[in-house]
């Protein structure tokens, strides 16, 4: 069963040039947070993505998206 979220989380990191520990810092979050949303095992909690997209100044669809079955 593929993850029901897809995400451009470590994109969006590497085009700003952000380590995980960096990103989780800036938004108040564990680094092992950004990295199993990344990997897709866990699904945040709408205020993490809110902070996410708010931190890339991006709308948060542009950040996540539901995978297609």
């Amino acid at each position: 069963m593929s993850p029901p979220l897809t995400n451009r989380l470590r994109v969006l990191r590497a085009e700003t040039g952000m380590s995980q520990s960096d990103l989780a810092e800036a938004i108040n979050v564990s680094r092992k947070t950004i990295s199993t949303i990344e990997v897709g095992r866990f699904v945040p909690s709408t205020v993490i993505a809110l902070r996410l997209a708010r931190h890339f100044d991006v709308p948060v669809e542009s950040v996540f998206a539901l995978a297609e079955d």
